[in-house]
């Protein structure tokens, strides 16, 4: 038999392309052209290679998407072989693998399965998969009386297993949704499995078929409609583009897509996360409704106790609040806010019935709160609450809390695209809420300091709703996003009547909100003007505990990894400094003739500030041994944090060699401090990270990275062949890369200049910078390293001489630093 692949066979996709781009947006178009093409060539091949040998008893049937009649241009074939005689013999196996074959050589890619009738009828705890499938299958080709009688049987077979399969997609719905941490609000969205995605409108899809038909359900898919067609479209754009299956939508392809549409990135985004919104919501509500019509057993009739909660307005039932007279938001519409306060107290969801019943009623309600009156009387009772962040979010996912505050709309699905940043604007928000509030139920001894914190302060409240509005700048042109949001934040605490005792804190809040991450990233804890600086910024320690909080939640709402336990204790650090110069005044003069050894004499003061007395000896019997070997090495762990310290004679270039020792070993340094004493000794200290757990899983890797050191220090070793074997391979970035800026400063430091660096990350950068800072005669007192994926944020504290430098001198550095940010 041949194995050609005949005319009727090809799948060319260019017809595909160009009908998409001809009717962007009628995607159901190019769905309905693909499912026919593919119809087309598997009818030819059954046809030519299984007819012959299968005059009856097979049939082929369409199964999900392909069944749907939703062929995206590379999405899997799904085809079921129904017969009660598989393959048997070499002529019928032959003619199977010819079918298939013909299938693959047209470029489909297919995923099939053999199974009978009894099979297709049979519940699979296995594969359930198949049974999904089924909901969706299609004839084809084949025997069609096989076909007939399957389909006969099927809808009793979905009759009986109908709360099995029910259970089972409620439960997946939710796994999927929780691998995703349970938002449609992630910058790179995958628009298949991302809540909100095309799984979510299968969902929906399958829920429905596999109701009762006396039961009456909404028509989810058919509100959906306008969603359900971007969705669609943009997967179409993902494939065609990529050429494959591909669901992930970057950062470059929103760029492209959006200059299709003829829109910003921004817009087109915003547009995909409302939509996503929209389809995420109308899931949970057919889970909600589906879950009410599976007998619950025993637990459940159990939980039934809660609707004694139910009040004059309110009935609980099922876990799930209702509105017992849903007319009452018209002639009331200050029950919704009564029903989000309910839910607050008690964390109870509101029911998908009371949910569509406020959605309906947005623009009464809109209509309504746009007039000054005391709303904050209902929010400050909804943020007190122990389950405020649950009541939070489902006023957003409602539009409720836009209804109250039309300023919200600005942030809504709004993209910023930076480097660590993984949601939009307004989810970032909500997770900040929910990280501040989840140190009332703290476990973790690292942030035990920061629990304590927040059983000090007065009114979580205010610093909830601070939260809430502190990014609302971010939805338009301004200054800074931090002075438009207290702009705004002003106008709206006057129109919904917040009291003139919470207005002055959380206007500061909101104004002052990156001021802790600011000193964090870019001054000398140690310095004594960096303490006089936040408290000239903070003025009380009731504003610098809330301040604080503040900073924990919304760095920690960044990203899952954004506080890092560095951040977290320098975090700390801050708070201590700020509270100390609050109430005491510090001393950075340099320590004199009258040290308690001499080896301490000519460092400065904040060396025994941020040094026990402990490690202040351990440091001079370093010392010591240091002169008889010329290098006193220690290394050590703390945590997930290594320290390297470096005792030995002073000479140009010590700092710079380090740095890139560290880095040419794939270290990560995250911060280091440079001293010197009158006798021409430095003690060098670095604090690094080890992304690569080199040194945790091999141990003997301890002792030759302090060896290495050795050699560098004392000039048997080049630290420029460390790094020439550590250069990152050139990847296709996908992100926007990173503006190389250098920043001076003569009035951060009463006897140094600061300098700041910002600059792609790339290995042996903070060598490459402080060779060139050596080269100009420079001495670096203290140097401070963060950085946030690709962006460096180094930090310099210079003295030439002694002394500040010049303004001639701040120029030429400036061009010397810029041109090594700028090489690739």
């Amino acid at each position: 038999m041949t194995n050609a692949v005949n005319p009727p066979f090809n799948s060319p996709l260019d017809g595909i392309r160009s009908a998409f781009f001809e009717n962007w947006d009628q995607p159901q178009l190019v769905l309905a052209r693909r499912t026919a093409d593919v119809d087309r060539i598997v009818q030819a091949a059954f046809d030519q290679y299984l007819t012959p040998v299968f005059p009856a008893g097979i049939t082929v049937l369409a199964v999900g998407g392909y069944g749907r009649c939703e062929l995206f241009p590379n999405s899997d074939i799904d085809v079921l072989l129904l017969t009660e005689n598989p393959p048997h013999n070499d002529v019928t196996r032959d003619a199977l693998s010819s079918f298939l074959r013909a299938l693959w050589d047209a470029n489909l890619r297919l995923s099939h399965s053999v199974h009978s009738q009894e099979e297709c009828c049979q519940y699979h705890p296995q594969n359930v998969e198949l049974n999904i499938s089924l909901l969706d299958q299609r004839y084809l080709c084949g025997d069609r009386a096989e076909y007939d009688k399957l389909a006969k049987r099927l809808p009793k077979f979905v009759s009986t297993e109908r709360q099995t399969l029910v259970k089972h997609l409620i439960r997946q719905v939710r796994e999927r949704h929780e691998k995703f941490h349970g938002t449609v609000y992630h910058l790179e969205p995958n628009v298949k499995e991302s809540p909100g995605g095309l799984r979510d409108i299968h969902a929906i899809g399958w829920l429905n078929k596999l109701q009762d038909s006396t039961r009456e359900m909404p028509d989810w898919l058919g509100e959906l409609a306008e969603p359900i067609r971007f969705l669609h479209a943009t997967r179409c754009y993902l494939h065609l583009q990529a050429n494959r299956d591909q669901n992930l939508l970057q950062f470059d392809i929103q760029e492209s897509i959006a200059a299709e549409r003829g829109v910003t990135p921004a817009e087109y985004v915003r547009q995909y996360f409302l939509s996503a919104r929209r389809i995420h919501r109308s899931v949970l509500q057919a889970v909600d409704i589906c879950e009410t019509l599976v007998p619950s057993g025993l637990f459940g009739q159990f939980r039934e106790w809660r609707s004694r909660l139910s009040t004059s307005e309110i009935s609980v039932s099922k876990e799930r609040l209702h509105l017992k007279n849903p007319q009452l938001l018209e002639s009331d519409p200050d029950v919704s806010l009564r029903l989000i306060r309910f839910s607050a107290r008690h964390g109870l969801p509101l029911s998908a019935d009371a949910e569509r019943r406020i959605a309906a009623a947005l623009p009464s309600l809109t209509a309504h709160y746009a007039k000054p009156g005391p709303i904050w009387n209902y929010l400050q009772e909804i943020l007190s609450q122990p389950h405020a962040t649950l009541a939070m979010r489902t006023m957003h996912e409602t539009g409720l809390l836009a209804a109250i505050l039309p300023e919200w709309k600005l942030i809504e699905g709004l993209v910023v695209r930076d480097f660590y940043h993984r949601y939009t604007v307004d989810e970032h928000t909500l997770i900040v809420m929910e990280n501040l509030l989840a140190l009332k139920k703290n476990s973790d001894p690292a942030r035990n300091r920061f629990s304590s914190l927040l059983s000090e302060i007065e009114s979580i409240p205010a610093l909830l709703f601070a939260i809430l509005l502190h990014d609302v700048g971010k939805g338009i042109d301004g200054p800074t996003h931090a002075m438009e949001s207290a702009r705004l934040a002003t106008a709206i605490m006057e129109r919904i009547q917040v009291t003139e005792e919470d207005r002055p804190l959380i206007h500061f809040l909101i104004d002052q909100h990156l001021a802790l991450s600011s000193v964090m990233n870019s001054r000398d804890l140690s310095d004594p003007a960096t303490a006089e600086h936040l408290a000239s910024r903070v003025q009380t320690s009731e504003r610098l505990r809330y301040l604080t909080l503040f900073t924990y939640a919304d760095i920690s709402g960044v990203n899952t990894t954004s506080m890092t336990p560095w951040r977290l204790e320098q975090l700390w650090r801050i708070y201590a400094i700020g509270q100390r110069e609050l109430t005491k005044e510090l001393d950075s003069d340099r320590i004199g003739n009258a040290a308690a050894h001499p080896f301490l004499e000519g460092f400065p003061q904040r060396y025994l500030r941020t040094h026990t007395d402990a490690e202040v000896a351990q440091h001079i019997a370093l010392a010591d041994s240091a002169r008889e070997s010329g290098v006193g090495i220690e290394l050590t762990r703390q945590g997930g944090i290594w320290n390297l310290l470096v005792i030995t004679r002073d000479r140009p270039k010590l700092f710079a060699a380090l740095a890139g020792t560290l880095a040419g070993s794939g270290m990560d340094i995250v911060k280091a401090e440079a001293f010197a004493n009158l006798r021409g000794e430095v003690l060098d200290s670095f604090t690094f990270s080890d992304p690569g757990r080199n040194l945790e899983l091999n141990p003997p890797e301890i002792d030759r990275l302090s060896q290495t050191v050795e050699r560098v220090v004392l000039g048997k070793l080049d630290a420029t062949t460390l790094l020439a074997s550590r250069r990152r391979p050139v990847v296709a970035r996908t992100k926007p890369t990173v503006r190389p800026a250098v920043y001076f400063d003569s009035e951060v430091s009463d006897h140094a200049t600061l300098v700041e660096i910002i600059a792609e990350d790339r290995p042996g950068l903070l060598f490459d910078l402080a060779s060139t800072i050596s080269h100009a005669g420079c001495n670096i007192e203290i140097v401070l390293i963060d950085t946030e994926a690709h962006k460096a944020i180094d930090v310099f504290y210079l003295t030439k001489e002694d002394r500040k430098l010049t303004a001639e001198e701040v120029a030429a550095l400036e061009r010397r630093l810029g041109d090594v940010c700028q090489v690739s």
